[in-house]
């Protein structure tokens, strides 16, 4: 079918936009760990197509994009051919200060067709801490400057005014210049490549209209297969001693699945809380995942997702609030607690819980005559399936990033590890066990900032129909002075020699062991 050869084409545009923004990008955090997100939008601001990237980035679209051009409506601002508008305010983008959100306006025979949207998770957006991630955050403030919207590009010509702006205020500048030109270069191939649709085919706007209607019908035929009702879960992030309640009444019904977060914990004076995009990506990504078979990921799917979250929770907070880590720790447990709920309505389909937290090292300081910002997260164990025991050593649910290779962490920083290996026995016990964590380890060879945000520190992640639960994460200091730490989510002082030693979750086993 016509439609579908078009729909097909697009999917692989933002797949190969993807693909030029990673291989133009100065980062290892993009380079290496991909850690970027591309989608082509319809000139009415719905997703048409999307590549398989980052989790939490691809379901924030849906909402980010809305909000960015009802923002630009609203301030009477007009986009014209060559234009290009970047921002990283959560509020609007759907994710955190770090992710950088450009949208690209894609113009044919001088009518506006359509847009190439694109986040990538900048490694420094200023702020008072190495990789703008800051545990003691309680306002975005303390987290990295807001940027707000703002033609970077006017008519293909860099706004140096607005650029000189960012670059002054991000402790990396010409790394956080190289992957603005990687992520302004993959958005030119994106539009030239549907321009190139548009002349083969002539106005596909039909055909896209097409694609979302068939994955609308198609999601839809297969959650009408769901039995209908309300399935409630709860979950908990710790932090501080704290366990935080993220609870969920999971509506199913012919019409789509509705996500009702009353009774979550308020929003939090720290970095936990998170903006509405992240919660409806990590909510859509769990139902998305127990959809059986293939569906087109675009509008059509989203538009079946509801969520009642109320204003001011840790899931849907009230700006200025810290939202780092809602976009890293919250969506994670956002993911978990939707398919807690639908195991309840699909038993023997949903798998118990994986390591549930991305786990994210933040290091950086001055060295040898520069400043330098290292960011990455480390995987865990998934947990075990109703047919078979879960993953060991991958990245869980919300992050689909891959691990910072060794080689180029210490070609480019002061560091050098010393393990990096399965956690052997992480897992939990159950007929079928929870893949085992990770073991990551690494000595600082110059004073540096380090600090860590994760979850499941506490409680390990929870198994299903009678398995165990997995073991939660562990970090450690062991000092040149011989000296032993455990720590949490906080930043700590590194002097030369110091090892840190970073043990992630395993995941829940399945079934009785």
């Amino acid at each position: 079918m016509r439609w579908e050869v078009v729909h097909r084409a697009t999917e692989y545009i933002a797949e190969e936009a993807g693909i030029a923004l990673r291989n133009s990008a100065f980062s290892p955090n993009i380079r290496e760990r991909m850690d970027h997100s591309v989608a082509v939008v319809d000139a009415e601001g719905r997703i048409v197509a999307q590549a398989e990237h980052i989790p939490v980035h691809l379901g924030s679209f849906h909402v980010g994009v809305q909000n960015l051009l009802e923002y630009l409506r609203r301030e009477g601002v007009e986009l014209e051919d060559g234009d290009a508008v970047l921002t990283n305010d959560p509020y609007i983008s759907g994710t955190h200060l770090n992710d950088v959100m450009v949208l690209y306006p894609v113009f044919w025979h001088g009518r506006l067709v359509a847009y190439i949207a694109s986040k990538a998770h900048y490694v420094d957006v200023g702020g008072p801490l190495p990789a703008s991630l800051n545990p003691r955050a309680k306002t975005i403030y303390e987290e990295g400057v807001v940027v707000p919207p703002v033609k970077i590009l006017r008519r293909g010509a860099m706004n140096k005014e607005a650029l000189s702006f960012i670059l002054e205020n991000f402790k990396t500048p010409v790394v956080a210049r190289g992957d603005l030109e990687a992520q302004l270069a993959a958005s030119r191939v994106g539009a030239a490549r549907v321009k190139d649709l548009f002349e083969r085919f002539g106005d596909v706007s039909e055909q896209w209209n097409e694609a979302i209607e068939y994955g609308r019908r198609l999601a839809l035929a297969e959650i009408a297969t769901w039995p209908p009702g309300r399935y409630e879960a709860e979950d908990y992030l710790d932090w501080g001693g704290e366990l935080l309640p993220i609870r969920l009444a999971l509506e199913i019904s012919e019409k789509g699945v509705r996500a009702d977060f009353e009774g979550t914990a308020r929003q939090v004076d720290a970095p936990l809380n998170a903006v509405i995009g992240v919660t409806f990506s990590a909510v859509s990504f769990a139902v998305r995942s127990a959809i059986r078979g293939y569906i087109p990921t675009n509008y059509g799917f989203y538009s079946l997702i509801k969520l009642d979250a109320p204003a001011g929770s840790i899931v849907n907070p009230l700006k200025p609030a810290a939202v780092g880590a809602g976009n890293l720790e919250t969506s994670q447990r956002v993911a978990d607690v939707t398919f807690l709920a639908l195991s309840k309505a699909l038993p023997g389909r949903i798998p118990a819980a994986g390591s549930g937290t991305m786990m994210n090292v933040m290091m950086g300081g001055f060295w040898q005559g520069r400043y330098w910002s290292y960011y990455e997260t480390i995987g865990g164990g998934t947990g075990g399936r109703p047919n078979g025991p879960g993953v060991s050593g991958v990245h869980v649910n919300m992050t689909n990033t891959l691990n910072t290779p060794i080689e180029i962490a210490e070609r480019e920083y002061p560091i050098r590890f010393t393990a990096y290996r399965i956690r052997e026995g992480s897992g939990g016990r159950g007929r079928y066990p929870g893949g085992d964590g990770i073991v990551r380890a690494f000595k600082a060879l110059a004073p540096t900032t380090l600090s860590i945000i994760a979850s499941r520190l506490a409680v390990g992640p929870w198994g299903l129909e009678g398995g165990e639960p997995g073991k939660p994460g562990k970090i450690t200091i062991k000092r040149s002075s011989g000296r032993v730490e455990s720590i949490g989510s906080e930043t700590v002082t590194l002097a030369e020699g110091d090892e840190v030693v970073i043990e992630t979750p395993g995941g829940g086993g399945y079934g009785k062991p």
